[in-house]
C-alpha cells in the first residue's frame, strides 16, 4: 500500500512537471506533442483549456515574392502562437490580395488569384475552425507583440490581419450569411435563427459587413438583414467590404459570388460587454475626435480581454484630417492604451452611439432604425470578451 501510494505521488508530480513544461510549447508543438503518450495528452488539453485570450497576426508591410504578406505572416507566426484558433477573421487589401495578373480577362484573373490566396490561408488553419475572410481598401491593424502597441492606418499598399478566437467559456461566435436571392425576397427566419441573431437572450454584438454593395438592391437588402437586428438590445457594427472571399465553418461551406449579401460574426454570451460610437462628418480634428473617444471610454467596458474595431469610409483618413495620418488611430490609442485595434476603410459604415453595459441594459442615442447606415463616417467600437480564470491565467 505505501508503495502504492509513493507511486501516485511520483505519478502527480510527474503531470504537474510535465504541465508546467509543456504549457511554454506553442499550440501546434503542443498539438504534437500530445501524440507521445496519454499522460501528455491529458496535460496538453488542460494547457489548452486555459488559452483563452484572443490573439493575431499582422503585416503592415509587402513581403518577398510568392504571395500576400498576410499569408506568409500567418505561415510563419501559426507555428508560434499560444492559442488554438475556434473562430478566424482576417481582412486584407483588396488591391495586393487579388494580385496585378494582367490579360485580356483581368477580372477573371484577379479573382481567380485572389480565391488561391484564401484557400492557401484556409489550409493553414485547424480543420474545424470558422473563417470569415473580408477584402478592403484600406486597413487598420495594431502590430504583434503587445495589445498596447501603436495601431496603425493604412490607407494604401499590402496590409492585413487575421484575428484568432479561441474556445472561450462562456462566449459563443457564430459565422452566418445572407446572400441576396433574386427569387425570395423575404428573409428566412429559420436562417436568422441558425445564425443566432433571433431567438437568443444572449446574443450581445453583431459584425456586418456588406459585400458587393454597387449592385442593385444592395442597401435594400442590407436594411432588411440590420432592421429586425436594430431591434434586439445588441451592439451592431460593420461597414460594406470590396468582397469576402473566405467562409467557412462546421456545418456551412460558400463560396464567393457576383451577387450582393451580408456576411458576420454574431457574438452571444452574457459575460460579454460592448459600446460603439459614431463619428460623423463634423469630427474632423483632433479636439473632437478625441471627444468622441471619450463618449466611448464613458461607457466603462473593461479594457481586460477587450478588441476595438474601427470601420471608417475611405473618404476619411488623412484626406479628411488635412493631411495629417493616424488621427483617429491614435485618438483611440490615447483613451484606451492597451486594448488592440483592428478594422478597415470601406464603402459605408454600420453603427451607431450604443452602450451594453455590465448590466446589460442597453442605452441608444436614436430609435429611428435607419440611422444604423452610414457614409463617412467611422465608428469605433469595443468588444469585452468577458475576465473567466482562464482568460487571465
Amino acid at each position: 500500500m505505501e508503495a502504492a501510494g509513493k507511486g501516485g505521488l511520483v505519478l502527480g508530480n510527474l503531470a504537474e512537471v510535465v504541465e508546467r513544461v509543456l504549457g511554454f510549447l506553442p499550440t501546434k508543438a503542443l498539438l504534437r506533442a500530445a501524440c507521445v503518450c496519454r499522460l501528455w495528452r491529458e496535460c496538453a488539453r488542460r494547457i489548452l483549456r486555459t488559452r483563452q485570450r484572443l490573439a493575431w497576426v499582422s503585416a503592415l508591410e509587402p513581403g518577398p515574392p510568392g504571395g500576400h504578406a498576410l499569408l506568409q505572416a500567418l505561415a510563419h507566426e501559426l507555428e508560434r502562437v499560444h492559442v488554438l484558433p475556434q473562430t478566424v477573421l482576417y481582412i486584407a487589401d483588396a488591391e495586393t490580395f487579388s494580385g496585378h495578373e494582367e490579360c485580356h480577362e483581368q477580372k477573371k484573373a484577379r479573382k481567380r488569384n485572389s480565391k488561391e490566396t484564401a484557400v492557401a490561408i484556409e489550409k493553414l488553419l485547424p480543420k474545424r475552425c470558422q473563417v470569415l475572410g473580408l477584402l478592403t481598401p484600406g486597413i487598420v491593424v495594431t502590430p504583434m507583440g503587445s495589445s498596447s502597441n501603436q495601431p496603425q492606418e493604412i490607407e494604401d499598399g499590402e496590409a492585413g490581419f487575421a484575428l484568432l478566437f479561441p474556445k472561450i467559456d462562456g462566449v459563443k461566435i457564430q459565422t452566418f450569411h445572407f446572400p441576396k436571392e433574386v427569387k425570395n425576397r423575404v428573409i428566412d427566419e429559420n436562417k436568422f435563427a441558425e445564425a443566432g441573431l433571433k431567438n437568443n437572450p444572449d446574443l450581445r454584438v453583431v459584425l456586418l459587413f456588406g459585400y458587393n454593395s454597387w449592385k442593385s438592391g444592395a442597401t435594400r437588402f442590407l436594411h432588411q438583414i440590420v432592421n429586425p437586428l436594430n431591434e434586439k438590445s445588441i451592439i451592431l457594427a460593420g461597414g460594406q467590404v470590396e468582397s469576402f472571399t473566405s467562409l467557412i465553418s462546421e456545418n456551412n461551406s460558400a463560396q464567393p459570388s457576383d451577387a450582393c449579401g451580408v456576411v458576420g460574426l454574431a457574438f452571444s454570451g452574457p459575460q460579454i460587454q460592448s459600446a460603439t460610437v459614431l463619428l460623423d462628418q463634423d469630427v474632423a480634428d483632433e479636439r473632437t475626435a478625441e471627444a468622441a473617444m471619450q463618449r466611448l471610454k464613458a461607457a466603462n467596458i473593461p479594457e481586460w480581454n477587450t478588441i476595438g474595431f474601427m470601420f471608417a469610409c475611405v473618404g476619411r483618413g488623412y484626406r479628411h484630417y488635412k493631411t495629417k495620418r493616424n488621427m483617429e488611430a491614435d485618438a483611440f490609442r490615447k483613451f484606451f492604451p492597451n486594448v488592440p485595434l483592428f478594422g478597415f476603410f470601406g464603402h459605408g459604415e454600420i453603427g451607431c452611439d450604443r452602450i451594453v453595459t455590465g448590466n446589460f441594459v442597453l442605452r441608444e442615442c436614436n430609435d429611428v432604425k435607419d440611422d444604423l447606415l452610414h457614409g463617412y463616417t467611422t465608428v469605433m467600437t469595443l468588444i469585452h470578451l468577458g475576465s473567466t480564470k482562464a482568460n487571465q491565467a
